[in-house]
């Protein structure tokens, strides 16, 4: 059953020192995920907040907290982000080494489990979890830095993802995050992607509330 389609602005791509207004400011505009990039240093080049961070943001935020875990260690860090307010908690493939026991000790939390998988990581790695997570997270750029160039390949793996789960009468919602602005966003849509995560070009504008009802509405238009 198709969902509504959903944005995730990413806070990542936000003043640190403003999160509070930056997170209003997009709920304000209609933002239904927070997305939150949290980064270790080893699985990804950057370092970025733990579950401190992800408390403060729960006691201010009125919709869902989205957490992606790009770390070494999913298979225990996982936990310490439910405890903190996660709603939605997304690990790699690549990381985790326990992954269907790693997703049902999310949902049984009372998280939503998902999954991400990176650029260079075959759709076919989705292929045993997929009937368990809520959430599937496809890379379109290389994770550990913002605004970076959206990777071609990745709108045919969307549309190979939604195919798999049509044929196993399931469905997740499929997020997109990397190069996601107004000219790549319909077509991963049209793909089969309804959640879109975007950093630089919502935070990265003038007005963030403003760029994310562009986003939307293009995401959405007719492609020519």
């Amino acid at each position: 059953m198709p969902h509504d389609l959903f944005i995730s602005p990413s806070i990542l791509s936000a003043d640190f020192t403003r999160l509070a207004e930056a997170v209003a400011l997009v709920e304000d505009a209609g933002a239904d995920l927070i997305h939150v990039d949290v980064m270790d240093g080893h699985f990804v080049p950057n370092l970025t907040i733990g579950p401190p961070v992800v408390k403060a943001l729960k006691r201010i935020a009125r919709v869902p907290l989205d957490v992606h875990l790009m770390v070494d260690d999913p298979d225990t860090t996982a936990a310490w982000y439910v405890d903190a307010g996660a709603d939605y908690v997304t690990v790699h493939v690549e990381a985790a080494t326990h992954l269907h026991r790693l997703a049902e000790s999310i949902r049984s939390s009372g998280a939503h489990p998902g999954v991400t998988l990176n650029p260079a990581t075959p759709v076919a790695a989705l292929r045993e979890i997929l009937p368990y997570v809520d959430l599937v997270l496809v890379m379109s750029v290389n994770p550990g830095f913002p605004a970076q160039s959206f990777i071609e390949t990745s709108v045919a793996k969307v549309a190979a993802i939604a195919g798999m789960c049509r044929e196993a009468g399931i469905s997740p919602r499929i997020e997109v995050d990397g190069g996601i602005d107004v000219r790549t966003a319909p077509r991963v849509v049209a793909a089969g992607a309804d959640t879109l995560v975007a950093g630089n070009a919502i935070f990265g504008e003038p007005d963030p509330g403003a760029a994310l009802k562009a986003l939307r509405e293009g995401a959405t238009r007719r492609l020519v």
